[in-house]
């Protein structure tokens, strides 16, 4: 961004929160639906995440979502604005309080700086997973709940490409499909990449915005999927065991794991980042979004087909 654009959001930012000085306004890495910024207000360090053009979903869900899990065990930042006004900076936005740590998994499964953490974080994500689970979202409006294998069908249908090792997938999924539970609040996209870890191990979970109503086995096996692992031989975000995460879980108030169910979900899970890869890749190659990262994550296809492979060896 320019200076007169910086500066034209910094005058926004200040009029929205009442501050009287918006300094040291610097933009950060995002993803596809989000610009982030790091700013101080009136000597308070704090990140802005603005809506992009075109994300259609409401960030006043989102706000929501974080005001009903603060204070009961997940650890989130503090949510100190949002609106879902465009008029106010160019688009929806929420600005939260700033965390110290670090969200690169390659340094988090790594650095040394982190060896305490590793030890602890297993215990931690199965712990604010169940408080998660257990949050009171009666008065969140627009939470919704959707059949993902239903979905996730005609995601590839409509891509017109052949994957027999996703068929392969989808036929397991659909014999052994378990029996539907009382849905909760999950928040979509638990994993390495989308926490924040200090030295003492867990200190906030991000990205929020896929949050919805469905089976709390959805987030544990989405956390075990093997693309979050990066690399490490660990099935827990590259970090634990099962048992210690399902231990944890249920300690904290966590419905009883069956391990066949979490196993389901983690399968699931690798069969819709396969998908997504498509997707992405896709919007490269069709020029809706020319992108060199795009581009690359379409290679991650075969890999998900990979580990499809391997999460289904035996099951048969």
């Amino acid at each position: 961004m320019d200076d007169r654009l910086i500066d034209d959001l910094a005058a926004g930012l200040a009029e929205a929160l009442g501050a009287s000085a918006i300094t040291d306004l610097v933009r950060l890495s995002g993803g596809a639906s989000r610009e982030t910024f790091r700013f101080v207000a009136d000597g308070r360090p704090l990140i802005l995440q603005r809506q992009r053009s075109g994300d259609v979903r409401d960030m006043g869900i989102e706000a929501n979502v974080l005001r009903a899990v603060a204070g009961i065990g997940v650890p989130v930042a503090e949510l100190v604005a949002a609106s879902s006004d465009p008029s106010a900076i160019g688009a929806a936005f929420m600005v939260m309080s700033a965390v110290d740590g670090e969200t690169i998994a390659r340094k988090i499964l790594r650095d040394a700086e982190y060896a305490g953490a590793r030890e602890a974080l297993t215990a931690q994500l199965g712990h604010a997973l169940a408080r998660l689970h257990g949050a009171d979202v009666t008065g969140v409006r627009g939470l919704t709940q959707q059949d993902q294998l239903s979905q996730y069908r005609a995601i590839l249908d409509a891509t017109g490409q052949p994957h027999p090792a996703f068929e392969l997938a989808f036929r397991w999924l659909t014999a052994h499909r378990p029996a539907p539970r009382q849905p909760v609040l999950v928040h979509g996209d638990f994993r390495m990449g989308n926490i924040i870890v200090g030295a003492d191990g867990l200190r906030a979970v991000l990205d929020w915005e896929l949050a919805h109503l469905g089976d709390p086995m959805e987030d544990l096996g989405w956390l075990c999927v093997k693309a979050w692992r990066f690399g490490s031989s660990m099935p827990v975000a590259g970090v634990g065991d099962y048992d210690t995460l399902f231990q944890a879980y249920e300690a904290a108030g966590g419905a009883p794991v069956d391990p066949d169910v979490a196993l389901w979900w983690e399968v699931l899970g690798t069969l819709k980042w396969g998908i997504m890869c498509i997707g992405q890749a896709s919007a490269h190659t069709t020029g809706v979004a020319r992108s060199h990262e795009l581009a690359a994550i379409g290679r991650r296809v075969c890999e998900n087909e990979h580990d499809l492979f391997l999460a289904l060896e035996g099951r048969w």
